[in-house]
């Protein structure tokens, strides 16, 4: 990572419902009023898709009329994107903006796809005969004698791995096969290839499911139930994924009633949320706020500014390191 005064990405994170796109809107404006353009960049994984507004709680025209948005609508719902498709279409933008003099700022809760835009992280194809392959050996000689040939290939990577769970060793014996280099090179690692500063926002656990519970509201207010009628005959197996939507679906066939489908949103989403903590928790160069606090942009604001003088670099050098020894397993 470059020292000195070069402005860093910046990358909001945390659960959904935390407040992200606010915080990043309130932050462009404040780098404006100092002179420094910055716009959005979102690192959702389902706001990409068009016409999926509502359900994805994407930033709404007044949002996106404060402060330019990228890499929101970009691909039709039927359209299936990857977090290796992401990750070219966000350094692409990221790059753009940067020859601008534009600071990005990333938004979004999906911490592999937020994380794919700014680390040392790459998505090696796949090779649909060497994977059958592999899956057959591993009903023929057991998975046991694969995990023991993952051990002596690459043993950095099987330390990483559960022996009991053949999928993940058939995709690191594949990885080797194709790539001809140890699964282990390609595993994500805590190190930037941008220069960049993450803001992750906290909050208590009752005030992130009472504003959870508000969304959910505001969702079924917005006509929820509607946009997925528009959209149920277009969605694709990756969009279909997206939390809500196959709840609307349910309603729409009669199968649940619109409280039933709500509360069951909520309540995944609250799970959601937990889930999100906890793969955001891993990452020991997060800056995290509370996002309750009066001077919540006053410190995000300072965090930037600290960053663009190097502050954290030597912790940002040795993040990976860190991480390994007291975060526990890093891999997908």
């Amino acid at each position: 990572m470059t020292s000195g005064t070069e402005p860093r990405v910046v990358s909001i994170v945390g659960p959904t419902a935390s407040g992200k796109t606010g915080l990043a809107i309130a932050l462009a404006k404040a780098l404006e009023a100092k002179g420094q353009r910055a716009e959005i960049v979102n690192a959702d994984a389902y706001q990409m898709y068009r016409g999926m507004d509502i359900g994805t709680a994407k930033a709404t025209a007044g949002e996106r009329a404060e402060v330019p948005h990228h890499l929101l609508d970009v691909i039709d719902p039927g359209e299936t994107m990857t977090v290796a498709r992401f990750q070219a279409m966000a350094r692409d933008c990221i790059r753009e903006l940067r020859s601008r003099g534009v600071r990005p700022i990333l938004v979004g809760g999906s911490g592999l796809y937020a994380r794919a835009a700014i680390d040392d992280i790459s998505f090696p194809g796949t090779d649909p005969d060497v994977r059958a392959a592999l899956e057959r050996r591993a009903v023929d000689e057991g998975p046991g004698v694969l995990f023991d040939e993952l051990r002596a290939k690459d043993p950095e990577a099987a330390a990483r791995m559960d022996p009991h769970n053949p999928r993940r060793t058939i995709r690191a014996l594949e990885v080797i096969a194709i790539t001809g280099r140890p699964y282990s090179a390609s595993l994500p690692r805590y190190r930037y290839v941008i220069p960049c500063v993450q803001i992750g926002l906290d909050l208590p656990r009752e005030e992130l499911d009472r504003r959870i519970a508000a969304r959910t509201m505001r969702m079924r207010d917005d006509g929820f139930v509607h946009e997925a009628e528009r959209l149920r005959d277009h969605l694709g197996a990756t969009a279909a994924r997206a939390l809500g939507y196959q709840q609307m679906i349910d309603v729409l066939d009669g199968l649940m009633d619109e409280d039933e489908a709500f509360a069951d949103i909520a309540q995944k989403t609250r799970r959601l949320a937990r889930k999100q903590m906890g793969w955001f928790g891993r990452d020991p160069r997060i800056h995290w706020l509370e996002a309750l606090n009066p001077a919540l942009l006053h410190n995000a604001l300072a965090i930037v500014a600290h960053a663009d003088e190097g502050a954290y670099d030597a912790i940002d050098a040795h993040a990976d390191e860190y991480a390994q020894h007291h975060l526990g397993d890093i891999a997908r």
